[in-house]
């Protein structure tokens, strides 16, 4: 099968561009990993930057199916692009439909969803003007609402009074051109769940994140400074427990959240959800990654790889079997079609 292998680049920002403008995309050595993954799976395999040029791409290179990873290039439907281009021509391709994509990139809407499924999460605000800041219970931490891979969270993204949640709300709009969203700051244990699979889907072994390793003066959360330069190939650092140690009563508990999310959302093939225990010790659905990172090397972290290899997986079975979800979600009537209309 001729396989098409969706993606955005990473490159270095523009001296006017904030440092993480493109810390979603993708190094070339995941987009070579991913092909030589494919290829050990039989599949002739062609890479389609997603760029302004991709409908152009797919067009000329005609490929049966699209393993897709790209972030897009703006706006906050940007995930949608690529599959939105793919349902148009009718090319199948792995993991979920443009709409819970635009979704599960909107932290602001996910949370609706979640709530009203009676999924857990913190509460929450969205503040489209720093001056107009409502009336929060402190701590807060303040994101962008439509954001990934721990762009526009620092270190110093954590609020305890109103004037610091209006300079980090100024902040993100003024950086990112969006809204913020102000969150209740949970202190509880931190995990990260990967499920691959449709019907029905599994949850992986539960990763905790883990930041006893941090010096006094940063804060326990999954921010850019820590995701990105502390830990980084050269200078690896153990920030994650997988599987978690934790008792039977809370990897139910976290495994049922987690479910209950994936399902809620229409999430398909593969995804990765992140949580923190409140002082309940209830598991909170903090963000849902609908296009998980897929980065090779253990040695950077990557959370859905690392819960693919404690449960016995090389990093070519688990290319192959996202693969293998997607095209028996398609169907082989849909493949048989799609291939001779080609």
């Amino acid at each position: 099968m001729k396989i098409g292998i969706a993606f955005n680049l990473k490159r270095q920002p523009k001296p006017d561009e904030p440092q993480d403008k493109y810390a979603e995309y993708d190094e070339r050595t995941t987009i070579d990993a991913i092909k030589k993954a494919l290829e050990s799976g039989g599949h002739a395999v062609v890479l389609l930057e997603a760029d302004e040029n991709f409908v152009e791409k797919v067009k000329e290179e005609k490929p049966h199916f699209v393993f897709n990873i790209a972030e897009g290039i703006s706006g906050p439907g940007r995930e949608s692009y690529v599959p939105v281009v793919l349902d148009m021509l009718g090319i199948p391709y792995t993991g979920s439909n443009p709409l819970t994509l635009a979704i599960t990139l909107d932290k602001g809407r996910t949370n609706e969803i979640l709530r009203h499924h009676g999924i857990p999460v913190p509460d929450w605000w969205i503040s489209y003007n720093a001056d107009e800041v409502p009336n929060v219970k402190f701590p807060v931490i303040v994101k962008p609402n439509a954001e990934g891979s721990s762009k526009g969270i620092r270190n110093n993204s954590i609020a305890y009074n109103e004037r610091q949640v209006k300079k980090i709300v100024r902040y993100v709009i003024e950086t990112y051109n969006q809204p913020a969203i102000i969150q209740r700051y949970l202190t509880g244990r931190e995990f990260t769940v990967s499920i691959i699979g449709n019907n029905p889907p599994r949850v992986l072994p539960i990763v905790e994140v883990t930041y006893d390793y941090l010096p006094k003066e940063m804060n326990r959360i999954d921010s850019y400074e820590v995701k990105w330069i502390w830990d980084s190939p050269n200078n690896p650092i153990d920030s994650i427990v997988c599987p978690a140690k934790i008792d039977k009563k809370l990897e139910e508990s976290i495994k049922d959240v987690a479910l209950r999310t994936y399902r809620a959302l229409g999430c398909v093939d593969f995804c990765r959800i992140d949580m923190r225990l409140d002082e309940k010790n209830v598991p909170n659905v903090l963000d849902v990654n609908a296009l998980p990172g897929l980065i090779p090397d253990p040695r950077e972290n990557s959370r859905f790889p690392k819960a693919a290899y404690a449960a016995g997986y090389t990093y070519e079975k688990l290319i192959n079997e996202i693969l293998h979800h997607a095209i028996e979600r398609v169907g082989k009537k849909h493949m048989a079609h799609n291939a001779s209309f080609r």
